[in-house]
């Protein structure tokens, strides 16, 4: 209720990227989809099954749900096969679906979304490729730009990565991103959010800051903290607009077993 006190302008952007076959992801990740026409070949028709005739498209696609904007559920990522609350991986992971932790349990997410601009906060257009985040940039940038977080709120990070990055040079794109170190991780999930994310595919600098692991801020947020991380959302807009905060809308495909899910949350101001 206090995320539509937000609603000022009647503004809305779709926080998603366009996911296209073949664009870049984390190996072996990937995504391809057909267009076809059931029953339709050789001059067929729907007419004798119909009466009339209809003519139609249908599409089939094959791909990894963590490809492009997504949500991390709780049950992506842990450490030594222990999981958030202490599940045990081979007591919930079957090669049919997630039996805990799934996304298709993950509620409606309708809250206060605020960004924090990480370029506007260094002056630059786009952070450099592994550039880390660390806690004290954080905090600086959220006082320069009158940026608080209360519990419950989605914070996304706007780096530049993507916009400049992921047309222009996409091999790069998908091979290196700036993010955060994991004691910012740690100062995140202090904040109490429902859900962390940032304008790349994967949260956390990659290469690692000097002394981290490379993507323990999944594990800090997940495992540890059960705070959802929403990949590769559209902050651009948002960040050129000089948007700090909207209202955070997100209702995900409820497939049942989900690990990750395609996702294309909506922001509105």
């Amino acid at each position: 209720m206090a995320a539509s006190q937000l609603i000022k302008t009647g503004k809305t952007h779709p926080l998603g990227i366009v996911i296209e076959p073949g664009m870049p992801a984390y190996p072996p990740r990937y995504t391809q989809l057909q267009v076809v026409q059931p029953n339709q070949q050789f001059g067929q028709t729907m007419a004798p099954a119909i009466g009339w005739e209809a003519s139609a498209n249908d599409d089939m696609v094959q791909m990894w749900l963590g490809t492009g904007p997504q949500l991390d559920g709780l049950g992506h990522m842990g450490e030594a096969g222990v999981f958030y609350n202490c599940n045990r991986g081979e007591d919930f992971s079957l090669i049919t679906g997630l039996t805990r932790l799934d996304t298709s349990q993950v509620p409606p997410i309708v809250t206060r979304g605020v960004v924090i601009d990480m370029a506007k906060h260094f002056g630059v257009e786009t952070l450099s490729a592994g550039q880390a985040i660390s806690s004290t940039a954080l905090k600086s940038a959220m006082t320069e730009q009158g940026v608080e977080v209360t519990p419950g709120n989605v914070i996304l990070i706007h780096t530049g990565w993507t916009d400049a990055m992921l047309q222009s040079n996409p091999e790069v794109w998908g091979s290196t991103i700036p993010g955060i170190t994991n004691e910012a991780a740690e100062f995140l999930a202090g904040l109490e959010p429902v859900a962390v994310g940032a304008d790349t595919w994967g949260l956390g600098a990659v290469p690692p800051a000097e002394g981290d692991r490379v993507f323990y801020d999944h594990v800090i947020l997940l495992r540890d903290n059960g705070i959802y991380i929403l990949e590769t959302m559209d902050t651009g807009p948002l960040a050129r607009q000089s948007v700090t905060e909207f209202m955070f809308v997100l209702g995900q495909a409820r497939l049942k077993g989900a690990v990750q899910m395609i996702i294309n949350p909506v922001a509105l101001w």
